[in-house]
């Protein structure tokens, strides 16, 4: 990154949860060229929109990998670098996946099984709302 003046801006930034579109790698580089040329405090919204997409992206791949059998629950989670545990949590905030979510939020392997047969059958459930992004929550205000 190029060092710039100390007021970046962020006009052209959209809020991109609100969007009925799935998030492409195009989404990802349009918020890294934002984030080009800013100086480290101005590129920091385009960097997090950027790693967010990402996320999004590396999401609905493993929703698409253990939807279609190229992937257990466990090797799709391996192959993003992630832990058994955190697969089901990211799996039930993605479009894929998200209206087989369990009331703990996760998608388990029964939850797959589910929508690979609704799949099958041509019915596959909606989401009832697009899934909203992790974010850091403290423990307690400090």
């Amino acid at each position: 990154m190029r060092v710039r003046s100390l007021c970046g801006t962020m006009e052209g930034m959209s809020n991109h949860e609100d969007d009925a579109r799935p998030t492409t790698l195009d989404d990802v580089r349009r918020a890294l060229d934002e984030a080009e040329g800013r100086d480290s405090v101005g590129a920091l919204p385009y960097l997090r929109q950027a790693a967010d997409r990402l996320t999004e992206l590396i999401d609905e791949a493993m929703a698409t990998a253990v939807l279609t059998g190229q992937a257990s629950l466990r090797g799709a989670g391996a192959q993003a670098g992630l832990t058994e545990n955190a697969v089901g949590p990211r799996l039930a905030r993605t479009r894929t996946l998200g209206a087989y979510a369990d009331d703990r939020g996760r998608v388990t392997a029964a939850g797959v099984e589910r929508a690979k047969y609704d799949l099958e059958t041509g019915q596959p459930r909606q989401p009832a709302a697009p899934p909203a992004p992790m974010r850091f929550k403290p423990r307690r205000p400090s």
